[in-house]
């Protein structure tokens, strides 16, 4: 049996993740503030930026997986593209907010999930859901941009460390390419002096551009089935595979 944990399973790709990997067969763990109705999926209430609750969180759902679990990986879905901004404009709280949405919480779970799975010998992944706005600079994304350039960063260190690792957990910050969701609507909604790039992202969606989100989940997961870690290494966009 394999354990799939999916942050941000409420919508968009996080969705797509759990309705699929569940229909597979797998045992599907989804982790988001707003309940979901998928047919074979535990569903868990939790907002990410609660950083203390995450630990136990973590802890909970491995002590109760299956006990023929053969493999666990943990999706770091989770995402907020607010605020969007010039810096200098933004509101603190609103950067505290992404900051433990984006970056923290990752970060707090997969500490949570390598430390539980120490001495698991089967099969354990990590996937961060990155994006290209943390490898370059986007005007008006200052925190997003930040966040998930920390996130990829992180996902290098870990790797590294996991390396020397008797049981290693194996770790992939993937960039999933420009997807129709939610958060490419409130970019879309953004004005243009808080985000230079708008009309860029405007026809994107007008060229059409954009993958859905079905479609991205199965190349995620065609990904996670097909590929070996190790070989790719810790950076990775979905759009080369």
């Amino acid at each position: 049996m394999n354990v799939y944990i999916v942050t941000g399973a409420s919508k968009g790709i996080g969705f797509e993740l759990a309705k699929q990997l569940s229909k597979a067969g797998h045992f599907v763990v989804g982790i988001a503030r707003t309940e979901i109705e998928i047919d074979e999926v535990k569903f868990i209430r939790s907002d990410l930026s609660e950083t203390e609750k995450l630990e136990s969180l973590i802890n909970g759902i491995i002590v109760a997986a299956p006990e023929d679990a053969n493999s666990f990986t943990l999706i770091n879905n989770a995402g907020m593209v607010d605020p969007i901004g010039l810096i200098g404009s933004v509101n603190d709280a609103e950067i505290s907010n992404a900051m433990a949405v984006n970056l923290t919480a990752p970060m707090i779970l997969s500490n949570a999930f390598i430390s539980k799975l120490k001495h698991f010998v089967g099969s354990k992944r990590i996937v961060n859901i990155s994006s290209g706005a943390g490898r370059n600079a986007y005007e008006g994304w200052g925190t997003y941009c930040a966040t998930k350039a920390g996130l990829d960063h992180f996902s290098r260190v870990v790797a590294a460390e996991q390396s020397n690792a008797e049981h290693p957990v194996e770790i992939v910050s993937i960039a999933p390419g420009i997807i129709d969701t939610n958060m490419q609507e409130k970019i879309r909604e953004s004005n243009q002096d808080a985000f230079p790039l708008l009309e860029r992202f405007i026809d994107y969606k007008e060229q059409g551009l954009l993958s859905s989100a079905v479609q991205t989940a199965e190349k995620l997961i065609s990904f996670m089935e097909n590929q070996d870690f190790k070989d790719v290494g810790p950076i990775v966009d979905i759009r080369n595979f």
